[in-house]
């Protein structure tokens, strides 16, 4: 199978599950894919918004549900948690909004702010908003990443696997 193959079957799915679990990486390669004539950039941009509202709704009920519990079986996310607290606290909208920007703390806000009292129907449309910004900021940037990886190297088609796997390995 090749790249093109691949990515004409399952690029959109991968990207849509990838920004469901983590998010960044797989949607700069779409963006990259999109310039490289392989995905359209809505539809890239369309399966990142779906996948990462998607995931950090399931997040957010996950913290509503069951935060407790999670947080004694992940010592980890005790400190990045506390973190997530103190922000809300100050910023409550901003936070909300723009979490998927914050790097370290991307996978435990949702489930922190589901642990607080910020009420549902306001995560919900916020969460919309900040999925919709966050995917078009991101994929416009891979795109604009096979320009200008394509300035800097001429064709970029003929190193187009370098150029994935450099991304990959970057991410």
């Amino acid at each position: 199978m090749t790249l093109q193959t691949f990515l004409a079957d399952y690029g959109y799915l991968a990207v849509l599950i990838g920004t469901f679990l983590e998010g960044e990486t797989i949607l700069v390669l779409g963006g990259l894919a999109a310039h490289l004539g392989y995905l359209d950039l809505a539809g890239v941009i369309a399966a990142a918004f779906a996948g990462t509202m998607t995931g950090d709704q399931l997040y957010f009920f996950i913290g509503r549900r069951w935060g407790q519990q999670a947080l004694l079986r992940r010592p980890a996310w005790r400190e990045r948690s506390h973190t997530v607290l103190r922000l809300l606290e100050r910023h409550q909208t901003l936070l909300v909004l723009g979490f998927r920007f914050l790097y370290g703390l991307r996978t435990v806000t949702p489930f922190v702010i589901g642990m607080s009292a910020v009420p549902t129907i306001r995560f919900i449309v916020l969460n919309i908003i900040g999925a919709l910004v966050w995917a078009v900021a991101v994929g416009g940037l891979g795109f604009a990443f096979g320009h200008a990886v394509e300035a800097a190297i001429g064709d970029i088609k003929r190193y187009e696997t370098a150029a994935i796997l450099t991304v990959l390995g970057i991410g």
